[in-house]
């Protein structure tokens, strides 16, 4: 396979990774990146067909798992009973867990909720230029999942925090001030947690926490580790991705020229709001352990081998989405992998498109006259894919 080099934090590509990876698509569905030292998928074909393949997966084979180093190893051990991290069967139990809890009809009864407090938040917009991402983008995610877990909204500043410490693991500019900050974090949600999973054992509440507890499938329940890391997982991924998605849907919206409040206020939101996540995802890169021998589009792979996977690149594939570097609201959905696939399909993708499906289009009718303020600036943490600041006026 052809090998490229990519500096992930060079700041031309953290602005703009879409040339990169036209680039490398060309030299066909897999390349070798010289960064990562590792194979990665480019074409929707591969990056959608290796996220549904079984014979690949996100928990490494321990035969190949090397000793964390000591200093994050209470990071590494929390992981360890987080269904994104785990295969069947433990996998197949846990997510069975939290399906049952996380309901298509909890989510739906948010609507409101998510309606309200965008309305709310618009109130509160300071007069003059300001940051969109602490006014609207970050609060609505973090408030939301808070009330639906039963977590306190007040406590949505140290949330973020928490969440932000957490992530920045799996940034391309990790180091060791990082993962310092990471093992704090993780430890200090982790006793926040414990003390409301307490509480909902001893006083049940009409909150997802409390589901989380009941939950049960053929005499199993979630053990304490289990419900706090899947909290956790419910806190950090239900906004922390969204937050981008909002930031970076509503400067596409903005930069694209269309009459953004007469889009928003019509019969396609939801088509926009599908390819604002196709055209701009929030998550760039997932990775994927081989766990047998394997010939992949024309390449062998051994137990062990490590891919990454480009959902942004699959996105922009012109082998499945025509004119794919132009963004079309009018669209017809299809399938994308900004939420991936498969297996591990992002349990909160509904929750996410509720929310944005909702507080765009109010957004831009009390807001008709929104506009940039300033070039909008994407910071230095991919894989995930994120504003650092957008500046707008209203």
């Amino acid at each position: 396979m052809q090998q490229f080099s990519q500096d992930p934090t060079q700041p031309d590509f953290v602005q703009n990774p879409y040339p990169f990876y036209d680039r490398v698509r060309v030299a066909g569905d897999i390349f070798f990146w010289h960064d990562y030292n590792m194979p990665c998928a480019t074409s929707f074909r591969a990056v959608d067909g290796l996220l549904r393949d079984r014979r690949l997966g996100r928990e490494q084979l321990a035969a190949f798992r090397d000793p964390a180093p000591a200093h994050i190893r209470p990071f590494m051990a929390f992981e360890t009973h987080s269904m994104l991290e785990r295969e069947p069967p433990t996998h197949t139990r846990l997510r069975g867990l939290v399906v049952r809890a996380f309901t298509s009809r909890r989510i739906g009864e948010m609507r409101a909720d998510i309606s309200a407090l965008s309305q709310q938040l618009i109130d509160d917009f300071p007069s003059g230029d300001f940051d969109l991402l602490p006014a609207f983008a970050e609060q609505i995610p973090v408030i939301i999942i808070a009330r639906l877990l039963g977590v306190p909204e007040e406590m949505a500043p140290q949330l973020l925090a928490w969440s932000h410490d957490m992530v920045a693991m799996y940034q391309a500019n990790r180091t060791r001030e990082t993962e310092d900050a990471a093992v704090a974090a993780t430890l200090a949600f982790s006793d926040f947690m414990r003390s409301y999973i307490d509480a909902r054992r001893k006083t049940p509440r009409d909150d997802l926490l409390t589901q989380l507890i009941a939950a049960e499938e053929k005499g199993e329940r979630l053990s304490t580790d289990e419900l706090i890391t899947t909290a956790v997982l419910l806190l950090n991924a239900g906004h922390e991705a969204t937050v981008h998605a909002f930031g970076n849907g509503v400067k596409t919206l903005l930069e694209s020229g269309h009459n953004v409040p007469a889009l928003m206020g019509g019969e396609h939101i939801a088509t926009a709001v599908e390819e604002c996540l196709r055209f701009d995802p929030p998550l760039h890169m997932f990775t994927r352990f081989v766990y047998e021998e394997l010939e992949l589009f024309g390449h062998s792979f051994k137990p062990g081998d490590e891919i990454g996977l480009l959902l942004a690149a699959a996105n922009r594939d012109p082998a499945e989405f025509a004119d794919p570097n132009r963004f079309n609201p009018l669209r017809p959905i299809q399938s994308n992998t900004s939420f991936g696939a498969g297996l591990h399909f992002c349990v909160g993708a509904p929750l996410a498109r509720l929310e944005l499906q909702i507080a765009l289009p109010i957004l831009f009718e009390r807001c008709s006259g929104l506009r940039l303020a300033s070039t909008p600036s994407y910071a230095d943490r991919y894989h995930f894919h994120g504003l650092s600041r957008l500046m707008v006026s209203a």
